[in-house]
């Protein structure tokens, strides 16, 4: 059940981008990523309302293995979990979608894609190192032949006269940071959800995020005129929102919860390769054996690290 949790939370992240890439024509990618944290926030915090109501019949909290605890559990937040969570908000959400918008806007789609590659095998060292999980040469094997894959596949579209690598290294800069963030707030969540519910942990840590963002950024909201914002942008809006933040979040730190940030991470690396698939899609972009290689690759990579030791 997990691994199709896993797999529906990699294809609504690799849909996500054509979907958001088509209402960056009609609205400032700032602005508009302010908006979906803005919608995502209230969704979580309508959610956590609900949730935290009186429960007579289950007065300690659901049982960790059933599905209502990925919702909620009873313990109260001390003061050293809001430390925690505002900490996650300010490196996972805040400094994570200041430095990938900034770093997608500076760098090309290769490099961004080469960057991200990089998250499980950066996790599963800080994981290794901080004695969260125990990283088995398999996984690293898995790991590598993942960002290999990665590699055949962003290599396949790469245009080398696009541009020097002088010109994109303040934005591989940017997404290497990104990478960091995302790693570091992976990583951090951990001892929180011993206590909470990923719901929980994601959302309040997306609400201080949040609030900081829209501070940042709010030049950019303030030039958008939301009356002249067409249907389908609101629509991309939404499903980016619910999905691609509520939805796949809340997959992904069930997994952690589960089985472990590196072998979680891993997952990653297929998003690419739905996005490559959308674009053969809907876009009518070729689909080559090299690029059905480096697919093969990634599925692999994906395979051993899910392998029991």
């Amino acid at each position: 059940m997990l691994d199709i949790l896993l797999l529906l939370m990699v294809f609504i992240w690799g849909t996500n981008y054509s979907i958001v890439k088509a209402a960056f024509t009609e609205i400032d990618p700032q602005a508009f990523n302010a908006l979906r944290m803005i919608f995502a926030s209230l969704v979580f915090g309508v959610i956590l309302v609900w949730v935290r109501r009186p429960r007579a019949t289950e007065p300690d909290g659901p049982a960790p293995g059933r599905l209502a605890s990925i919702f909620y559990t009873p313990a109260p937040i001390t003061r050293q979990d809001w430390i925690g969570l505002l900490g996650l908000g300010i490196v996972g959400h805040f400094f994570y979608q200041f430095f990938f918008i900034g770093g997608l806007a500076r760098t090309t789609v290769a490099n961004s894609s080469l960057m991200l590659a990089f998250t499980p095998v950066l996790i599963a060292l800080l994981s290794a190192v901080l004695g969260q999980d125990r990283v088995t040469p398999r996984h690293w094997v898995g790991a590598a032949l993942s960002m290999a894959g990665i590699y055949v596949v962003v290599s396949a579209r790469t245009n080398p006269h696009a541009g020097s690598v002088g010109s994109t290294l303040a934005g591989d800069l940017m997404m290497f940071a990104a990478v960091c963030c995302w790693a570091s707030y992976t990583l951090g969540a951990r001892r929180l959800m011993t206590r909470h519910s990923p719901v929980g942990v994601t959302g309040l840590s997306m609400v201080i995020g949040t609030v900081l963002y829209v501070a940042a950024v709010s030049p950019h909201l303030l030039t958008v005129d939301l009356s002249a914002i067409s249907v389908r942008t609101w629509a991309a809006l939404a499903y980016s929102s619910l999905f691609a933040l509520c939805v796949a979040y809340t997959i992904w730190y069930v997994a952690v919860r589960q089985i472990g940030s590196a072998r979680t991470s891993v997952y990653s690396n297929l998003v690419p390769i739905v996005a490559m698939a959308t674009a053969v899609v809907f876009l009518g972009a070729s689909l080559t054996a090299t690029k059905v290689a480096g697919a093969a690759a990634v599925l692999m990579g994906v395979a051993l690290t899910r392998v029991k030791t």
